[in-house]
């Protein structure tokens, strides 16, 4: 399909005068578009349950996330990668955000970087894809040739293929093993998929991530337990997480994150099972891990 026929480059009757309308009128009509973003995600509920699913197995096996995208669809990539960390305590190499262009194209655009599939191939090629992988391609138009490129080689190398699409039938989705597509309608402003587009992507990366933590342990009741205290905000928020969760005073949480070197869901084993370090990481390490895992069992015996 050309660029012109496309859902998201059609003009929204809704906003044809946005230009001359008072600036409250202006941000009623943008919030009345994004109202649409919710229900449009909603559609691909089904979809978005099968992506987390499949992708928690694969990455509960060793395999990593990896973003690939191009603009603002990579921006958004590489943004959801990069929160994983300091959220979950999951190491970097994990979850990983390609643009087109590279770390340069999150500040300023690279002319012609997306317009290239083999781009996408030498990037993936560069970490050494393997089928444990999963491989999220975003692309607001459904069309991105280097998110075309990128998941054509995935398919390959058997990696597990997502593509998160604003269009229908989309360009992409027929190069993914689960094709999601929120059509959100046209933008706001004609073609700055940065709005709805953006936010839709955004939302059904938010999901598809924070499924596949839950997945491996990562949250307990709906408290992320493994969040990593890198500085004061974090820290209190650590030994509020470990107070919640064990109903321990707070100078308590705060003298045993200190004694497991920052780690939060060793604390928390230790306060609620009343065990000392050692034990708490040999528990752990039934697990692999799981902290989640650890504190269910030890609420059913």
């Amino acid at each position: 399909m050309e660029i012109k026929n496309l859902t998201t480059e059609q003009r929204n009757p809704d906003t044809m005068h946005i230009d001359s309308m008072s600036t409250l009128d202006m941000v009623k009509t943008i919030n009345q578009e994004d109202k649409k973003v919710a229900l449009a995600v909603g559609t691909q509920d089904k979809k978005i349950a099968l992506a987390i699913d499949e992708a928690a197995t694969r990455y509960h096996n060793g395999g990593r996330l990896i973003y690939i995208g191009a603009g603002t669809s990579g921006r958004l990539g590489v943004l959801d990668a990069a929160e994983l960390v300091p959220t979950y305590g999951i190491n970097p190499d994990r979850a990983i955000g390609l643009i087109a262009g590279g770390k340069g194209a999150m500040y300023v655009a690279v002319e012609g970087a997306e317009d290239s599939e083999k781009l996408a191939q030498q990037d993936l090629k560069e970490l050494k894809l393997n089928k444990k992988d999963i491989v999220l391609g975003l692309a607001a138009s459904g069309r991105t040739p280097y998110v075309i490129g990128g998941l054509d080689y995935a398919n390959e190398v058997g990696a597990l293929t997502i593509s998160i699409a604003c269009v229908k039938d989309s360009e992409i989705g027929h190069y993914a093993d689960i094709a999601i597509e929120a059509v959100v309608g046209p933008e706001v402003i004609t073609g700055s998929t940065r709005m709805k587009a953006g936010t839709a992507q955004k939302m059904i990366l938010n999901m598809i991530s924070t499924g596949v933590m839950i997945k491996q342990g990562k949250v307990y009741e709906n408290i992320m337990i493994d969040v990593k205290p890198t500085n004061s905000k974090l820290i209190d928020r650590a030994c509020r997480i470990i107070q919640a969760t064990t109903n321990a005073p707070i100078e308590k949480a705060l003298n045993t994150l200190k004694e497991t070197n920052n780690d939060v869901g060793l604390a928390i084993i230790m306060l609620k099972n009343n065990q000392s370090l050692s034990q708490a990481k040999s528990l752990l390490s039934t697990t692999n891990g799981n902290v989640a895992e650890v504190l269910n069992k030890e609420l059913a015996n």
